[in-house]
Formats: C-alpha cells, structure tokens, sequence
C-alpha cells in the first residue's frame, strides 16, 4: 500500500532508520515513566507533562490537547511539513535515497517561487554586507558600527550590511541577475512602482539579515543611524517571514540552547550580537514586536528555561513583566536579568565587560517573584510611609498571595516583613495574606473563574485534573478491539469476517477498513508503519490514543467475542430505536396497517436482542 506516490520501502526505511524518542528528543526534554518517555507538550502550553512517547510502540500522545501520531506526524506537525515534506526530510537525515514526485503542480510551483525568493534574500544580504565593507559610499556605514563596538569579526558573522540611499540599488542588481521581479516584490525585498519598475524597500540603513531555523535569510530588518522614524524598519510579512514564529539568531544558538536547555532573550537585535561577543551564544531576540504564544512554545520545545534580558528602563522592564506571565504559562521556567542604572545589555557590556555581564547579569537573574516585586516598586514612593503600608499591602495581594508553593511565600514574607517592619510585623502580614487567599477560594468554590493563577488548584496545593470521560460499553469494547486487531493479523481477520467495517463508531470503522487493507498488504503488526498509512490528522490522533491507553491483558476468545456481541447490540438496539421513531411516524400519518408491520419488526430485533 502507497502513501500518495511515495514508495513503501521508503516509508518503512525512514521508520526503521529514525528512532521516535531519538527524534521527539531534539525538540522536547523527556524523561522516563513507566514504560514510556513524558515531557511537557510542544505544541500547546502546559505546566505539568501530559505528551507521552512509547519507545517500544514508535507513536506519541498528548493527553492535554490530543496530538498523536508516528515519527513522521511528528515532524509534519512540529515543522509545519506536508507528508511528503516530512518524510524527505527524515529520509535525507538518514541519507536514504528517494525518487518521487510528491508535489502537484500547483504545489511544485510554489515551492519553486520560495525558492526563488529566499535566492533573492541571500543574495541581497551578501550584496548589502559587500557594500558596506568595500565601497566608499558604504565606509560611514561601516564607521558607525565599529563606533557603536561592533567587531569586524562580528559584522561578518551577522553578515550585516548597509542598503544605500538610493531609490533602485537592489532592484537594479536583481534585474541584472535575471531574478523575477514580480517575485522579489512578492518576498518584499523591492515595490513595484505606478510608472513601471521597481525601487527598494530599504534605504540609507544599517542591515540585519533574519534567518529561519535552518539558516536561511527570509527577511530583513533595517536601523537607521541618525534619529528618523522608525529607528528599526523589519520587512513586510511573507509567504516566508512570519514575526510571531521568527526569533532572531535562533539558528545559531540553536547549538547551545540544546546544550545547555537555556535561552538569554533580548529585546533587539544589537544586545544580541553583542551578547554573542559576550560569549552568550544561547541569545535570541524578538522581532522588534510583542512576544507572541507561537515564539513562547518555539523556547520550549527547545529550552527547559528562559531568562529575560531586557532593558534597564522603564519601557524594557515593563515589556518583561507583559511577557513573563506568557511564558511561565507555557510551562517555561523563567528568571529575569536585572540591569542596574537604567542601561541596556549593550551598554552594561561596553561598561563592565562580558565577564560581569555573564555572571552578574545572565547568571544572577531573578525568579518571577522577586522580579515582581521588584517591579512594582517603581510604582511607590518608599520615602512616604503611607506609600509604603500600600506597597506592603499590593505586595501581598498581587505577588506573595499567589505564589503556590508555602515554602515560597513564607521566604517573600520574610524579606517583606524584615525591611518593612516599621509598617507591619510578620504575623499581621502573614494573617492578611491568608485572608487574601481564603477569598480567592471562597471565589473558586462559587465559580468565579477570573483570576487564572487560582484555578485548578486543590487544598494541598496540587494541580487538579479533570474527571475521565465515561465512555459508552460498546465504545470501549470497540476500542480494546481495534488495540488487539493492531496487534494480531488473526485476530483482525476473525473480525472482518464476524463484523467488517460495521463499527458503531465512524472513525472506529474507517481505522478497521484502513487495518484490513494494511494486513491484505502483508505487512506485519506494526503500530507506528501502520499509522503511517492512514495520513489523516483525526485517525492518527485516534489511534494513538487508543494503543497509549488500552491494554489486551485479559484479552482471550472469549473476551473477544464478548467484545463483538457487544458491538452487535448496540448496532441493533440503534436499529430498534431508528424503527420506534418510524412506527410513531406511519402511525401519525394514519397507515395503521404499516405500524403494525414495523412493530412486529421491532419484537423480532428485541427477541434477537434478548438472544445475544
């Protein structure tokens, strides 16, 4: 059985060849459990671990937002690859040789035209670095950065460049390179103008080339060198750049993000370069807009912690506090630098040196608490004694309140009460801050669901998980049914013969079907080869569920037939009710004589029924 046109021995080689936890293991930390290895879920926020990889099995499983599938889902589904996409991608991994055309037209195209412009940023970037560092016109370009400290060494490990005044520079060298315009227009390396031609989307700046995660520059962000407006100027979206998805120098760091399951994020560009000079080479930074879920999950499918290096000023700090509750959602563990004087990491650099920057700064961040509290002093004048009994106050309600661990509140109310204990001693706060909680609970137990950092919290202090859905006795035994058929071909013809594709279920039914045509194959019991076949998103979810969480123990020819005379019963008892609500109907419209008909029908499915 193919998959589209692509081969089946490559299918099968790229299974065998890639271990799933090896593959899974680059994207998520695992650890061992039980049987199977678990980790907090990539693909949507979470605090405590519900993916689920079993090593022996070759599937995945999250039990918090329901992903599952093989090894080749994954790499779809954590790449945003078609099938095909993925399993090229894994076959040249594993230099496996393949030939086949696994795109239409259509999709060929394309993928010709992203091709084309992604030609067209590298060469714009090679262009723009070439400029500045041989050309007269570029020289002040040049000066300008090696006065803000930037190395030539590290101008050319950025690659950064300078786009000259001028309204066609690139678009008059793109041209002579027989790049299509139309498509360089598309990536928004240049605009079409009204009169015919093209003129550049970048001018008189200092150029950042962005990459994506392989390397490969997708767009582009310009710094002006005097006081115009934007100081920072990042191309358009395209069918290639998408900011919230994009963390600047990713690629690079990549390497000792995995090393070290750390990333240090910036706010701009140059902190990160001059981080990297640092020797911080774990550094990403934003696109110059907020921090988005979708750059949130991309740290930590990548990093078990984050720290938040951002400006001294108010504005930067502010920007930490907006992004710090985002990324402790998504189950990152974050710790905050704190700059001292108001200065950015670039000038702490040039100050101090990249030894006090990387131990006092990087190394001596703060956890979220005591970077809250921190934070929301600025907000009080502490040389007021009113003022203060305020803050001691907000401290309590806003930080302290909330933290969930006992150890970590009692440590906060500590320092607070030993450096306000003019204002309010340690019991008289401690009393206050379990006022305070009592009320979020009593708000709990009423349903006022408002405050997030509450919910899903029991007495103990532990996370409460939801009630298990009861599922139906013919949807259970269909399910044990369709994990013993994924492992035994005998089992799985005694059920096409006894019930085909007759499952109550739809999505059962389509999982039997794609299991009869997998076996008529010859292949063997194989979850993660079979699962490969069914390329449907819904069916792989499914069916990973159900080999994650049923279990044939027990399992014997007569359970089995139990099973399928369950299966029968309910398919009968939906045929009685179908008849019930038939018969009301004839006998409504006045036709006694087909009611009676139809109720006799119904006593011989019921006698048949009593029978089973």
């Amino acid at each position: 059985m193919s998959s589209g046109l692509i081969p089946d021995d490559i299918i099968e080689a790229v299974l065998k060849h890639h271990d799933i936890v090896d593959v899974i293991g680059k994207y998520v930390h695992l650890s061992k459990h039980g049987r199977n290895m678990k980790g907090l879920c990539p693909f949507h926020s979470e605090k405590s671990p519900s993916f689920n990889v079993n090593p022996e099995k070759q599937i995945y499983k999250c039990f918090g937002c329901g992903v599952g599938g093989h090894v080749i889902r994954f790499i779809q589904e954590i790449e945003g690859y078609t099938f095909g996409e993925a399993v090229r991608h894994l076959a040249e991994e594993a230099n496996i040789a393949f030939e086949w055309e696994q795109r239409t037209p259509e999709q060929a195209e394309r993928q010709q035209e992203k091709e084309q412009i992604i030609k067209g940023h590298e060469f714009a970037a090679k262009l723009y670095h070439y400029f500045m560092g041989n050309t007269a016109e570029g020289k002040h370009a040049l000066d300008y950065l090696r006065s803000r400290g930037f190395t030539d060494s590290l101008i050319d490990t950025f690659q950064i460049g300078y786009a000259p005044a001028r309204w066609d520079f690139l678009a008059s060298y793109l041209e002579k390179r027989e790049f299509p315009m139309p498509l360089m227009e598309k990536g928004a390396l240049v605009a079409a103008k009204s009169s015919g031609g093209y003129v550049d989307k970048f001018r008189d700046r200092i150029m950042f080339p962005i990459r994506d995660a392989k390397g490969q520059v997708i767009a582009f962000a310009g710094r002006t060198m005097g006081n115009e407006q934007p100081k920072y100027l990042n191309s358009p979206e395209t069918a290639l750049f998408r900011k919230s998805k994009v963390l600047y120098n990713f690629h690079a760091a990549r390497a000792e993000i995995k090393r070290t399951s750390r990333i240090v994020l910036f706010e701009g560009y140059a902190d990160v370069i001059k981080a990297w000079s640092a020797g911080v080479h774990n550094a990403v930074g934003g696109m110059g807009t907020a921090l988005t879920e979708d750059h949130a999950l991309l740290m930590r499918r990548n990093a078990e912690q984050v720290v938040l290096c951002y400006d001294g000023d108010d504005a930067g700090q502010s920007a930490a506090f907006k992004n710090l509750g985002m990324l402790l959602k998504a189950g990152l563990d974050v710790k905050i630098a704190m700059l001292p004087n108001r200065l950015d990491p670039d000038d702490y650099i040039e100050k101090y040196g990249p030894d006090r920057f990387r131990t006092e700064i990087v190394e001596g961040a703060v956890p979220p608490e005591k970077f809250k509290l921190l934070h929301l002093r600025r907000n009080f004048n502490l040389q007021d004694n009113e003022a203060k009994l305020r803050y001691v106050r907000t401290a309590i309600r806003e930080v302290i309140a909330t933290i969930e661990s006992p150890t970590g509140r009692e440590h906060y109310l500590k320092e607070l009460a030993s450096e306000f204990s003019a204002i309010s001693s340690f019991e008289s706060m401690k009393q206050e801050m379990h006022e305070i909680r009592e009320q979020h609970q009593k708000k709990q137990r009423y349903g006022d669901n408002n405050d997030i950092s509450w919910n899903n919290v029991r007495n103990d202090g532990t996370d409460s998980a939801p009630l298990p859905k009861l599922r139906p006795a013919y949807d259970k035994a269909e399910r044990h049914l369709l994990y013993v058929m994924m492992h035994d071909r005998d089992v799985a013809e005694l059920v096409q013969q006894r019930l085909g594709e007759t499952f109550n279920e739809e999505a059962h039914a389509a999982l039997a079907a794609y299991l009869y045509a997998y076996y008529a194959q010859g292949f063997e019991p194989d979850a993660s080869r079979y699962m490969a076949t069914l390329q449907d998103d819904r069916l792989e979810r499914l069916a990973s569920s159900i080999l994650m969480t049923e279990s044939d123990q027990g399992i014997n020819p007569q359970v089995l037939e139990d099973y399928m005379r369950q299966i029968d019963k309910h398919r009968q008892q939906q045929a009685i009710e179908r008849l019930e609500e038939e018969r009301i109907r004839v006998e409504k419209s006045g036709d006694a004589i087909g009611a009676a008909r139809i109720a006799i029908e119904i006593i011989a499915l019921k006698n048949q029924l009593k029978a089973m």
